[in-house]
């Protein structure tokens, strides 16, 4: 039998957003399809797993209802052959389903629950078993036992593509679970984590960040296995999508908070903040009411560098990244321009986190990269202990104007990648695109970091040779003398006459 690759199985399971466009808002759907996936998934690498215990030993009792047989053990009620046997009140009947697997896994509590397949969202009764039927058919024409997959790791590839999709589909709101993944491999890059660091993404999504700092820390050699996983996610239906993204690719041991970062940061250790050694983020651009009320009395000591504004909240995910630093962490964190530039609190902000000698780099993104939003982003990297040769600067990078335009997005490529990752590396300056910055010309800027003002990215003017444009137009007025004359003849043949 043919083995699904990537392509065929990217294609099919999004063929499953098919029966629910239309009937419901995009950004819900989501939920539904991944977490039958995973259920499917789950269900089928079991039965392989039983099968083939049962054929070494077999012992049927053992294969199919001991425990500690498995990695992750599927309950009779949760196995698919007993999913697609149930025609009416399937709604409830998935609920049950993901409930004994909760029971049964530990280590996946709260994760399908947090998908209510009864939802009225799905329509009334009769709709919602109608649509259900056809989902639940849908997947069980879909093998996903580890022998019908190219590669087992194909089906953590396939997750990612899905949740992208969903983002593309659900236009403004894909911003809240989504990051390009362009934009991730860039942040990992530049801050490349190392095997046996502590890695933070405090405003989760579905985990891509962490994902991607698991996959690079392969691609350079290392275990991904020793890199220590931790987030933070605030909406509970995107956090069970990123406890579902870690466990297909591979990292159970990722320990992902549920709640508000800001007015309950749950990373604790006896009370007090984990530090960690990166820390990543794509937090929310200028949240409104983002927690104001508990940063003037933060008991975290969060906000000591200010109280950023009450209608905006990019710096209080700023600080609060800084603060969960360890005393050579480094961080990269997408904002909007703003940030760079806004006065008042923020303002006030900005100028003592400068003054720490903290920021190593302001990067400058092309526009209309993010779901949600047109406007062009930026990165700032702060790293705790900057390396002797860049401390009082400030490395500014233009990356702008490198990518690949799209119809609806922009993307970035890997060059582009490679050009920001290089300049950031090297660290020196390069005409119309970075330079380093000294602190003392960034405090007579009033602490100003807006990229435009330290590297100058306009297009050179062409040099134009005088002498030879005095020749040509000489030459077109010569040229203009003739044809009027060449009129005038014509005039007068016709019998006009000036």
């Amino acid at each position: 039998m043919e083995k699904w690759t990537k392509e065929a199985l990217n294609n099919k399971i999004w063929q499953a957003a098919d029966i629910l466009r239309g009937s419901i808002d995009s950004a819900d759907y989501k939920n539904y399809i991944l977490g039958l996936m995973f259920l499917k998934r789950l269900s089928d690498v079991f039965e392989e797993e039983a099968r083939k215990i049962e054929q070494e030993t077999g012992d049927r009792e053992l294969a199919w209802n001991d425990p500690d047989e498995h990695q992750f053990f599927v309950p009779e009620r949760a196995r698919w052959e007993n999913i697609r046997k149930v025609t009416s009140q399937i709604g409830d009947n998935l609920n049950k389903a993901c409930s004994a697997m909760e029971d049964q896994n530990p280590m996946m509590e709260g994760v399908l629950n947090s998908i209510d397949f009864n939802s009225d969202r799905l329509g009334d009764v009769k709709q919602r078993d109608g649509t259900l039927l056809q989902l639940v058919q849908h997947f069980s024409a879909i093998p996903l036992k580890n022998s019908d997959l190219e590669n087992p790791d194909v089906l953590g590839d396939v997750y990612e593509y899905l949740i992208e999709k969903f983002a593309d589909d659900a236009g403004k709101k894909g911003g809240e679970f989504y990051t390009p993944r362009m934009v991730v491999k860039l942040l990992v890059a530049i801050l490349d984590p190392k095997e046996g660091m502590r890695v933070s993404d405090p405003t989760a999504g579905s985990g891509g960040m962490l994902i991607e700092s698991g996959a690079h820390v392969k691609r350079n050699g290392g275990n991904p296995k020793n890199l220590s996983l931790f987030g933070q996610e605030k909406n509970i239906g995107t956090w069970g999508i990123c406890k579902m993204n870690m466990l297909l690719h591979g990292l159970p041991d990722a320990d992902i908070r549920k709640g508000d970062v800001i007015r309950e940061p749950k990373l604790l250790i006896d009370g007090q903040l984990m530090l960690f050694d990166r820390v990543i983020a794509n937090p929310p651009f200028s949240l409104d009411k983002w927690g104001y009320e508990v940063a003037e009395n933060d008991g975290y000591g969060r906000f000591h560098y200010g109280v950023p504004p009450k209608t905006k909240g990019d710096f209080a995910f700023v600080e609060h990244m800084i603060a969960t630093l360890n005393q050579d962490g480094k961080m990269g964190v997408v904002v909007p321009h703003g940030v760079l530039f806004r006065g008042g609190a923020e303002g006030k902000i900005r100028e003592k986190i400068c003054k720490e000698d903290i920021v190593e780099a302001v990067i400058g993104l092309p526009a209309q990269l993010f779901y949600g939003t047109g406007i062009p982003a930026a990165i700032l990297i702060v790293n705790k202990n900057k390396p002797q040769d860049r401390r009082g600067s400030i490395l500014f990078i233009d990356g702008s104007q490198n990518y690949l335009e799209g119809k609806k997005q922009n993307k970035l490529r890997e060059e582009d990648i490679e050009k920001i990752v290089g300049a950031y590396n090297s660290y020196q300056d390069a005409p119309k695109y970075c330079r380093v910055v000294p602190l003392s010309e960034i405090e007579e800027n009033d602490y100003n970091l807006n990229i435009s003002r330290y590297v100058d990215t306009a297009p050179e003017e062409e040099q134009i040779d005088v002498a030879e444009a005095l020749r040509d137009l000489k030459e077109l007025e010569a040229r203009r003398r003739e044809i009027e004359a060449q009129m005038d003849g014509y005039l007068k043949e016709l019998g006009y006459h000036a």
